[in-house]
């Protein structure tokens, strides 16, 4: 199964209609969504195209696709109005025998990690900058952060982006489905 990452929206019904129809055009079977859904929050400007309700309009009927985390700008009153489960802090995927600890990234970073086990992989949000680099452990393991980006307010000059990942691989994508990056579970990034 192809599974469709993305992270903060932050509200943008504009950007929010470009990141489905690139779902779309990708065939997943799931999507899973790394935070910030609807608020842009006080440190960001106003992202193009800022329409929450219609970005619950364009989400609520996708409920069963989606797979979601809280992010720091995610609030139980998003909750009220969503159809489908937002308020996790985190879950942990079985992807192809890797273990993903999926979560938005205000908490857990690669400067702060969860429990994870030498070979693990940390994917986040938050930052809204595209990341794949090893990160060394303690004690000599050796682990993954792999980012999206972010779909409405990319920045440090990356672009609107997502990842997908299939057959074991990530691949990174603009809205208009331009791949940019890749890494296969079993290499190096």
């Amino acid at each position: 199964m192809k599974l469709f990452i993305a992270s903060d929206i932050h509200g943008s019904a504009l950007y929010c209609k470009k990141m489905l129809d690139a779902c779309r055009r990708e065939g997943a079977g799931r999507i899973l969504l790394l935070g910030d859904i609807l608020y842009h929050g006080p440190r960001n400007d106003l992202p193009e195209g800022y329409a929450p309700k219609e970005v619950i309009g364009m989400l609520n009927p996708l409920k069963q696709e989606l797979l979601c985390v809280r992010g720091n700008c995610d609030t139980e009153v998003d909750q009220m109005v969503l159809d489908f489960p937002i308020m996790a802090d985190y879950c942990y995927l079985d992807l192809n025998g890797v273990t993903v600890f999926a979560t938005h990234g205000h908490v857990f970073h690669p400067k702060h990690l969860p429990p994870l086990k030498d070979g693990d992989i940390l994917l986040n949000g938050h930052t809204h900058v595209p990341a794949c680099r090893e990160i060394p452990g303690e004690n000599g393991e050796t682990y993954r952060y792999l980012n999206p980006g972010s779909v409405s307010i990319p920045k440090e000059n990356s672009e609107h982006s997502y990842m997908v990942f299939e057959d074991g691989t990530f691949i990174w994508k603009n809205l208009e489905g331009e791949e940019y990056m890749t890494w296969k579970t079993d290499s190096r990034c």
